[in-house]
């Protein structure tokens, strides 16, 4: 005859086979299951503590036990669950309506197209982006407009151009977008860091950086920032600002994904100063068709020769087919309505994804709550490798970043995970977290076991 314990066990695994269970889903409470089997709880326990062996389920603290894995035939293929890239959703972008202005544009602009053209890039475009940018409150001219190869080649060009303040050094947030931190590496630029949480940063420290280290510009990105998706308030932009003019600091504004922000009233840094002190870069890259390598930037006018020099030195000018497409897809309107559909898209993410860290990461483990954008992070205790958790999950098909590469070597640290929603499948978002939770759980009772461990004699 068969013991409770044993017929527990068989019983979950056949509700996994047939897809009654699925990964991700509760279990009944101890208490409901010995009442269905007419057992105690501890028999329960057993059962359970045999499934959790088997990684078949895993526990919760306070919450209880879930599903691990969901059976599957061997011969299965694993699907990636990818919370590493941060490219834009491929499944949503506007590839033939794109083509078509791709056509548009070489019956309408045609040998200025496949010519040499304007440095500063395409004016037709310069004169939609100028409109564009007023709906994200940046009002200038084309005159200050840069047609840029993507936002890595503008943040290449302001890192090594000198600038009218005469300064060299350069202040970023930590952590930050890696591409900038390689830029100055590679150009061996000093640059020192300030502490960013989603408190913000420490605005004295601010200003004496300011005040005592010869900052040619700060870096920064104001809205859902990459990697811990903060987002800064208009007060605080504002005084930044105010810092930056009284220590004749140039601020460099990366938005590019303020198209994606839902408060109306949030302004972008650029607003509280449009007379020059603010560089404001915008980007395509994460919000339409990378590929296409299109950016802009906003310059003052004292730097608009400089940097033509330094853009012409690097690749003359970028594509204009894409700057003549693009110019299309601005003026048709359909650049809006894809806006409108991605920002529903990413937000809906954003909240799948808080919803299931706050209910599957264990109480102790602290994330980010961005309101949109593409990041989230996760902070782990001290006793915890992000490298090791990363390397862990990647074998089970779930990609995520540790996040090193976004810190200055002063700054380094391995207790950082940073997701992405951009291009996970949003029905895959709960299972893996699930497999990040059960993850943490056998690093923690590891941590545990070899701490109870008795040394050897």
């Amino acid at each position: 005859m068969q013991t409770k314990y044993l017929e527990i066990i068989k019983d979950i695994k056949a509700q996994l086979t047939k897809g009654i269970l699925t990964t991700g889903s509760k279990l009944p409470s101890v208490r409901q299951l010995s009442q269905q089997f007419s057992c105690s709880k501890n028999t329960v326990l057993r059962a359970y503590n045999e499934l959790e062996k088997e990684h078949i389920i895993f526990s919760v603290p306070k919450s209880g036990y879930y599903v691990v894995h969901q059976a599957t035939q061997p011969s299965a293929p694993q699907q990636i669950i990818d919370f590493l890239s941060a490219g834009p959703d491929k499944r949503i972008m506007p590839y033939i309506e794109f083509q078509h202005c791709m056509n548009q544009a070489i019956d309408i602009y045609k040998e200025e197209l496949f010519s040499y053209n304007d440095q500063q890039g395409l004016y037709a475009l310069r004169v939609q982006l100028a409109k564009y940018l007023q709906s994200l409150q940046v009002f200038t001219s084309p005159e200050r407009l840069f047609i840029v190869s993507g936002s890595q080649q503008a943040l290449h060009l302001l890192a090594s151009m000198p600038f009218p303040n005469g300064k060299h050094n350069i202040l970023v947030e930590q952590p930050t977008y890696f591409g900038f931190i390689e830029a100055v590496r590679l150009q061996q630029v000093t640059t020192l860091g300030i502490d960013l949480t989603m408190e913000g940063i420490d605005l004295e420290q601010l200003e004496y950086i300011f005040r005592n280290n010869d900052i040619k510009f700060f870096y920064i990105v104001p809205r859902f920032q990459n990697p811990l998706g903060h987002s800064y308030t208009n007060e605080e932009k504002k005084r930044i600002v105010e810092l930056a003019e009284k220590y004749d600091v140039y601020i460099v504004e990366d938005d590019f994904l303020g198209d994606l922000d839902p408060n109306m009233k949030a302004d972008p840094l650029f607003s509280f100063n449009p007379s020059g002190r603010v560089i404001y870069i915008k980007s395509f890259s994460k919000v339409f068709l990378p590929g296409l390598r299109v950016g802009a930037v906003v310059l003052p006018a004292l730097m608009i020769h400089d940097f033509s020099r330094y853009k012409f030195s690097a690749d003359f000018n970028s594509s204009v087919l894409s700057q003549g497409a693009l110019d299309i897809y601005l003026k048709s309107g359909m650049f809006d309505s894809h806006i409108k559909t991605i920002k529903e898209l990413y937000s809906r993410k954003m909240n799948a994804l808080q919803t299931a860290c706050e209910a599957l990461l264990p109480n102790h483990i602290h994330f980010t709550k961005p309101t949109s954008g593409f990041y989230l992070s996760i902070m782990l205790p001290d006793h915890i490798s992000a490298k090791q958790v990363v390397h862990l999950l990647h074998e089970k098909n779930i990609w995520m970043d540790d996040a090193s590469r976004m810190f200055l070597p002063a700054y380094q640290q391995d207790h950082l995970i940073r997701l992405s929603i951009s291009q996970v499948e949003e029905h895959l978002i709960e299972g893996g977290i699930n497999e990040l939770a059960y993850c943490l759980s056998l690093l923690e009772r590891n941590k545990s076991r070899y701490k109870n461990m008795r040394p050897l004699l």
